[in-house]
This record gives C-alpha cells, structure tokens and sequence, in this order.
C-alpha cells in the first residue's frame, strides 16, 4: 500500500501508518533515552555510597596532632595503598583563595593529588557536613568520582576536608553495554510494534477495502447494489451509496423511457407522411417524401445517440464479446451463403464488454455486414485487450477495400460510395455514433486481406 503508493495521492493507510509508528517510535526512543539514564544515575549512587563509606572511615580514625596537623588513619583497603590502583583518597584544608591545600593522601595517588574545582570548595564551604559528588581527573588522566565532605575536626580551628574517587571506566563501560542492549532490544520491539500497526491498520480498514471492490463489482456490472454487512462507522456510506445508485438507475430508465416515447410520438407522424406522399405521385410527394425520409433518419441518428448515452451512464452491464461474435458469424454466413461468405472470428472468453448486448450486436453486427457485403468470399473478426480498461475489435475482408480519401465518406450519415449496393449507407456511420456514445471510437485502414479494416475501440468490462 503505502507511503500518500510514496509521492503519488494521498493514501488513508499510510498517513494512519506513519503517525502510529511516528508516535510509537518517539515513545521508545524517549523510553529508552530515559531507561539509560537512570541506569547511569543508580551505577554512580552505588559508586557515591562507596566512596561515603570511605570517607566515613576516615572521619572516624583521623586525629589532630600537637601542632593542629591531621594524622590520617592506618587504612587496609589495598587499592588505596597500590599506586595508580584507581580508587584515591586525600585530606586536606580550604584556603581563603577557593583552592584546597593536602594534608594527606592514599599511596594510589603516588605524587599528584585530586583535583576540586574552585565552584566544589565554595558549595563544601556553605554546606559544612554534607557531600558534594562531582566528576574529576585521576593522576593517569582516567575519569573519577569523587565525593567530597566538609566537616570540623574536635582541637582544630579549621575545617578539614575530605576526599575519596574512584576510577568510573567500569561504571561508564557498564552504561555503554547498558545502552547497546536497550537500542537492540528496542529495535527489535519497534519492528514489531511497527508491524503491528501495519497489520492493525489494514485489519482495521478491511471493510473500507471490501467496500471499494464491492463498488467495482457494481461499476463492472457483477452486482447491482452493495449486500455486504459493514460496521457501523462505514452503514451509513453504504446506504448512501446504494440510495444514489437507485437515484441513477431510476433516472437512466426516465431517460429510456422519455426516448422511447419520442420514438414513436415522432415515427408515427414520418410514416404517416411518407405513406400520404406515395398514394400522391407528383413533384410535392417526392419532395415530402424525401424530407420525411431524411427527418427519419435524423430521428433515428439522435435518438439511437440518447439512447446509447443513457446507457453508458447507467450502472455497469457486461456483455461478453465472443457470444456476440459467434451469434452474428452463423447468422451472416446464412444471409450471405449465395456468396460462401466464410467468418474467421476469434475473442478471448473472458473478454467482455461494458455495455449493453443490443449496442455490441449493432456494432458489430454493422461492421461485419458491411464487410460481407464488399468481400469476395472471406471475413476475419479478431476481438483482444488493448488495456484493463479498452479493447479493439477489428473486422477484415477480403474485397477489393477503400482508398484512403475516401474513407471519411463512409461514416457519414447516409453516405452510399456505390448507389447499386443494397443498403441505406447508414452501417458505418451507426458503428461510429454508438462507439463514440461509449467513449469509444471508430478508425478504417487497409486490410491485410487485401480488402477493408474496420478497427473499433470500446470500453472493457474488467475481469
């Protein structure tokens, strides 16, 4: 379906697609983000909680010497006492700069010492007892946490603070994986989620496709209303749309009735005349009774149009093609066997169309007639799909065909190239007013039976 089928019309699917798996895919990426983080805050808690015991320990055993100097504890942990161990420890003393001045320090540190950014002093400064937690270089350069505390030591007048870090790689490292496997998981729960919407979606809108191809069916001819139960959301349109093709239909068959009705309210007044005109020989009756005649066929040529356009617009008909051909070829070759007229036709069965029979025989019918009628022996009909929408029928023979100046001639109303021919020249000019009624049309070309090709093209009844 699917994406509005990607930059062509708009499309129901899509928009519902995008916008669920829009919303769903920020859900997890702020779901996710939000996973990672406080991961990373309760490894740095852990961490924190480490280094407060630390620093507890060394609150408990530091001492203040004769001359107010700090003696640290004998501490056993064998980290701190391991150089560049990754977990530190110092004490030391603010000075009025802002900076921190050490009065000793674990063995892990060898000859560098912690780094407290002057913003850390001030705030130990303001909040005596409590820890600040803060990220900071170690002496190889790794990044550490450090905590800090600022407390006042009993026998000395300035405060004393104290540090304890620990290298944070691991817990980094850990966040990282953390991450890795929280985007796998994720996408994985977004392909599925995404599929998920994509199949709720078409679930959901499988009775609004149901109703497009019934609709087609009723377009193509296959039914004449929508029968199918549809969920209460889509009833309504469905009874509408089935009330407006009642409308229509009742309208096509006024339309039929309104010409049927001119047919004989004029036809009868022309036969009437035309029947006066010959019981009276004279100049006046030939001249009645050539108008008359020519009325006739003007009756005829509009209301065979009015007729032929009602229907095309009527609901869909089917008429398959190679019932018709196969009716006209026997009946022909009965008509014409004084000549041994042979009809060659061949139609694809599933070929039909769209339209009523009566129309397809006329044209049809007069096209092959008028082919039987100028052939020498020989009738070819072959009907096949030109699109899903147009097919082509075309009638060959073998006859002695038409120059090309002349051929417009012959889809005129009347028009007669051979006076000594039966018919009244109105064959081809019928063939060609029906198929443009249908949207069709009606085009001539040399046989390669050597004689004349009528081509039309008409509307196809899908399959």
């Amino acid at each position: 379906m699917i994406l509005e089928r990607l930059r062509g019309q708009p499309s129901l699917v899509r928009r519902l697609v995008i916008l669920a798996a829009g919303w769903s895919l920020a859900v997890l990426v702020v779901s996710s983000v939000v996973l990672v983080l406080l991961f990373q805050q309760a490894a740095l808690r852990r961490l924190d909680q480490s280094l407060g015991e630390l620093i507890d320990n060394l609150q408990a055993g530091s001492t203040v010497g004769d001359r107010g100097e700090v003696i640290a504890p004998a501490l056993t942990d064998e980290r701190a006492v391991r150089a560049y161990s990754g977990k530190y420890w110092e004490i030391a003393e603010p000075t009025p700069g802002g900076r921190v001045l050490w009065w000793a320090r674990s063995r892990s540190l060898w000859d560098s010492a912690l780094k407290v950014p002057p913003e850390v002093a001030h705030a130990l400064s303001a909040r005596p007892g409590r820890s600040v937690a803060f990220d900071s270089q170690g002496p190889l350069g790794e990044p550490v946490r450090v905590l800090a505390s600022q407390v006042q030591l009993p026998g000395r007048a300035t405060p004393v603070i104290f540090l304890a870090a620990e290298d944070r790689t691991p817990v980094d490292r850990d966040v990282r994986s953390f991450l890795a496997a929280t985007a796998i998981v994720f996408a994985i729960l977004a392909a599925g989620m995404l599929a998920a919407v994509v199949i709720q979606v078409r679930v959901g809108l499988r009775p609004l496709f149901a109703l497009r191809r019934e609709i087609a069916d009723v377009r193509r001819g296959r039914a004449e209303r929508l029968v199918r139960p549809y969920p209460t959301e889509l009833t309504p349109l469905a009874d509408e749309l089935n009330a407006l093709m009642a409308h229509n239909q009742e309208v096509v068959e006024r339309q039929r009735t309104h010409v049927g009705n001119l047919a004989h309210a004029l036809k009868t007044p022309l036969s009437v005349m035309l029947t006066e005109a010959a019981q009276r020989p004279g100049p006046l009756g030939e001249v009645v009774s050539r108008q008359a005649e020519v009325m006739r066929q003007q009756v005829d040529h509009h209301l065979r149009r009015a007729r032929a356009a009602a229907r095309a617009q009527g609901q869909g008909e089917r008429t398959p093609v190679a019932e018709v051909l196969d009716e006209l070829a026997r009946t022909l070759e009965r008509i014409h066997q004084d000549k041994a007229v042979m009809i060659d036709w061949d139609a694809d069965e599933e070929l039909s169309f769209q339209g009523e029979r009566q129309d397809l025989l006329e044209m049809a019918g007069n096209a092959m007639e008028n082919a039987c009628k100028w052939c020498k022996g020989r009738v070819r009909v072959r009907a096949d799909g030109i699109s899903p929408q147009r097919f082509r029928m075309v009638i060959d023979d073998d006859g002695v065909g038409l120059p090309p100046d002349r051929r417009a001639e012959v889809v005129q109303r009347g028009a007669r190239l051979d006076e000594s021919a039966p018919g009244s020249g109105l064959g081809l000019s019928i063939v060609d007013e029906l198929a443009r009624a249908y949207g069709g049309a009606l085009s001539l070309s040399d046989s390669t039976l050597g004689g004349l090709s009528v081509q039309i093209e008409l509307p196809r009844a899908e399959a």
